[in-house]
């Protein structure tokens, strides 16, 4: 049976590859746009579960990962920045703030009836950055296409104050002990 990572992420890929499976990657084509009045949390579980799908239903025998976060403050969703400015703007924002991320992690297999989801909030406080600092991460990282708009995996952990989380690769964007968990209650031995 083959594991495939519904992600084109190299960090979900990298932190896969951490549990030493052999899996393929296929890119889900899910629109991952919030249904009128979902919360962060549903949203997140159903994004992790349309991923999966989307991509078992042409691999219906193969146990398929789907993986989405949100990242919350105040109760709001961040996005995706996309622009200097706006990552400058969202930085300033998350600055000696606490910020709750929600990452699920889904595993669907169609033929064998298959379809588990966990979720695994992380807590993360950032330390007070200024202007000069939140523009040189910036520069050296652009992070324009991450959540919040800092890499945790990357320079961004220096952003940080602390993080509570049961499981650390959850801030990365796939929660290892969660996957893991789910491979062996479908049958795959780990290690």
């Amino acid at each position: 049976m083959t594991i495939i990572l519904a992600s084109t992420s190299i960090y979900r890929k990298q932190l896969l590859e951490r549990l030493r499976l052999d899996f393929a990657c296929v890119a889900p084509q899910v629109d991952e746009s919030p249904l009128d009045g979902e919360t962060a949390i549903a949203l997140v579980d159903r994004l992790a579960a349309l991923k999966a799908m989307a991509v078992a239903n042409d691999y219906p025998g193969e146990l398929v990962i789907g993986s989405d976060q949100t990242v919350l403050v105040d109760g709001h969703l961040v996005g995706k920045a996309g622009t200097v400015g706006a990552a400058i703007e969202q930085l300033e924002n998350l600055s000696g703030r606490e910020v709750i991320f929600e990452t699920s992690v889904a595993l669907i297999c169609l033929q064998r009836g298959i379809s588990l989801l966990r979720r695994v909030p992380s807590k993360v406080t950032f330390r007070p950055l200024s202007k000069a600092e939140i523009i040189r991460y910036i520069e050296l990282e652009m992070p324009l296409d991450c959540a919040g708009s800092f890499k945790a995996e990357a320079l961004g952990i220096s952003l940080f104050e602390s993080i509570h989380s049961t499981d650390p690769s959850a801030l990365i964007g796939l929660p290892l002990i969660a996957t893991a968990e789910l491979l062996r209650q479908a049958g795959i031995q780990i290690p």
